[in-house]
């Protein structure tokens, strides 16, 4: 057995740390040490623009050993003050119980509910998904906060609605009152002199799914496109939200007009397009800050806040073939197609 050893001693020498490994495939130096992750989510999971985010996260942790929770807060199915409250609350105690080495926190609500109650705390924070100024929060200037900017596609996104439906020119803009779209109104509001020929005829705010079903019914009159923006919590009857999947599949069965979002999960329930922004490449970015905090023990201060770049267009050929639109092969060929609606699946 003397040789065994003698492998091991060598092995030893060579790496300078039994416990080092090395991988391959990532070509990074890996410790043996475990690394405890807690993942704050403001929404719920199955859901791909939550998944696609913790995904790109764990991906750029690949090869390290962490012991992950996850902690869904579920703000968009039920979306009442005294609900976030009690989520962040729940949250907080984890985060205090668990004493996790980095918690990586995604969309707007963790950081109003969470984030902001540990700001020069001793534990790392990482974002993404934000799309308030992070200012708002008190993150600015921060010693153990930092994160991924989600800024939206606008102009982009509009310029892809114009290839598909060339005579657009009045376009309504549709939110719920959540706390995302402050900050995506301002954003667009900022960039409406690079389309000129588009006029933005309305900024509306709605609450209640009957009120939306009568605006989008006098939109038919009124405008040649609608940016769905916030659906998520319209309210029925009896205050409970309306699914935006719910939402979005009345908007096909009824609303002759061409709509657009910024986001992927939207096409496949109705949304006729969009230059999207990757949750994956969010959550890529903010996984890559947290293996800098973890294994080269960076402060999180070291790191910018600032949004990821690339965009992915994307088009409902289904909605089109029903809004009796011929999109031109140039535009199909540079942009992922989605051909069948949700439901008919």
């Amino acid at each position: 057995m003397r040789w065994l050893a003698a492998l091991w001693l060598l092995t030893v020498l060579v790496t300078g740390d039994a416990a080092t490994l090395q991988s391959a495939e990532d070509g990074v130096r890996v410790t043996g040490k475990r690394w405890k992750v807690l993942h704050v989510m403001s929404y719920h999971s199955p859901w791909i623009w939550t998944d696609d985010q913790f995904n790109g996260f764990k991906a750029a942790l690949k090869g390290l050993d962490i012991e992950y929770r996850v902690f869904q807060m579920d703000t968009k199915r039920k979306s009442s003050e005294a609900w976030k409250e009690k989520a962040g609350r729940e949250a907080r105690r984890l985060i205090d119980s668990w004493k996790p080495d980095l918690v990586y926190t995604t969309d707007d609500n963790a950081q109003q509910y969470v984030t902001r109650y540990y700001i020069n705390s001793g534990i790392p924070f990482v974002f993404s998904g934000v799309n308030e100024d992070p200012g708002k929060y008190g993150f600015v200037g921060s010693s153990n906060v930092t994160g991924v900017l989600e800024q939206e596609h606008f102009v982009e996104t509009v310029r892809l609605l114009k290839e598909i439906v060339p005579g657009v020119r009045r376009i309504a803009v549709i939110f719920d009152d959540g706390p995302t779209w402050p900050g995506v109104a301002r954003r667009m509001k900022a960039k409406l002199d690079q389309l000129p020929d588009v006029e933005f005829i309305s900024w509306e705010v709605i609450r209640t799914f009957r009120r939306y079903k009568e605006r989008i019914s006098e939109l038919q009159r009124e405008a040649d496109a609608v940016a769905l923006l916030g659906i998520f919590t319209f309210k029925d009857e009896k205050g409970r939200n309306v699914p935006y999947t719910e939402v979005l599949r009345w908007t096909a069965d009824n609303s002759r007009l061409p709509d657009f979002s910024f986001w992927k999960s939207r096409i496949p329930y109705g949304t006729l397009c969009a230059v999207t922004v990757s949750g994956y490449e969010q959550g890529h970015a903010a996984g890559r800050i947290a293996r800098g905090i973890l294994t080269e023990g960076r402060s999180p201060s070291s790191y910018p806040m600032r949004p990821t770049v690339k965009g992915e267009p994307v088009i409902s050929l289904a909605r089109a073939k029903r809004l009796g639109l011929r999109v031109k092969t140039s535009v199909l060929l540079a942009s992922e197609v989605i051909e069948e609606f949700e439901w008919e699946k």
